[in-house]
Parts: structure tokens; sequence; C-alpha cells
């Protein structure tokens, strides 16, 4: 069975683990707007952290990587909800899509959307992979 989700005003954590649940079950999850999905919490502390996550991957060391486009992050997300390391857990990954705005393909299927109001402090994948 396949899923689609709209990201839009999603909160980012309850979205991936909404989504890496149902890949474990065998769904297929296909993601949409992701660069709508918010992160609740000062937009300073925020992008204090996604920099030092950035940064991490930097050097003579190599690696860890960490994406700067939004789906690839939110992508990220899920995989770290997931136990991407066995079996079980990598055909699971490969299960989730996550695109930025709306495929044509999508336009018609009917979506899960978020409909919770907006918290005071958040900052959008959109505006944090920008800031980055």
């Amino acid at each position: 069975m396949q899923i689609v989700i709209d990201a839009d005003n999603a909160i980012l954590g309850r979205l991936a683990a909404f989504a890496a649940k149902q890949a474990l079950n065998g769904n297929h999850i296909v993601i949409v707007n992701s660069e709508k999905a918010i992160i609740i919490g000062g937009e300073k502390d925020i992008l204090a952290k996604y920099k030092k996550r950035r940064a991490r991957g930097k050097g003579s060391l190599k690696g860890p990587y960490f994406p700067s486009k939004p789906a690839a992050i939110l992508k990220r997300v899920i995989r770290g909800m997931l136990p991407y390391k066995k079996a079980h857990g990598k055909e699971a990954f490969k299960r989730t899509r996550c695109y930025e705005g709306l495929p044509t393909k999508y336009k018609d299927a009917k979506k899960i959307i978020s409909k919770r109001e907006k918290p005071f402090k958040f900052i959008t994948l959109e505006k944090l992979c920008k800031l980055l």
C-alpha cells in the first residue's frame, strides 16, 4: 500500500516517526512538500545544532556527511528512526521517498495532511537550509 503524506506544517520528528513505522509495516511512503515541515524551537538554537552537524563532515577525517537539502534532511531523520543496518530496516528505508514541492505524479493522490496550528517558535526546513 502506498501512503502519500503532505509535510506542510507537520512537525519533523512526529512526521518521521509516523513514516518510519509505516515503512517498517511494509507500506510505501511518499512525502511531498518536505521543505514546509517545521522544527519546533528557537531559530538560533536549531541553526547552531545543524551547523555543528554539518561541520562534523569537514576536514581530513571525512564524514559523517550531513545533507543540506530539505528532502534529504527529512530522509536522514527518517533513517535515524529505522534500524537501517539490518535487512528489514534497509528494505523499509528503500520504501520511503521524499520530494520538495508536489510532483505531478501525486497531484491527484489522496494525502495525509497534518491539521495542527503552527507553534509559537519554529523554523521550516526550507529556511534552515537557506541559513546553512
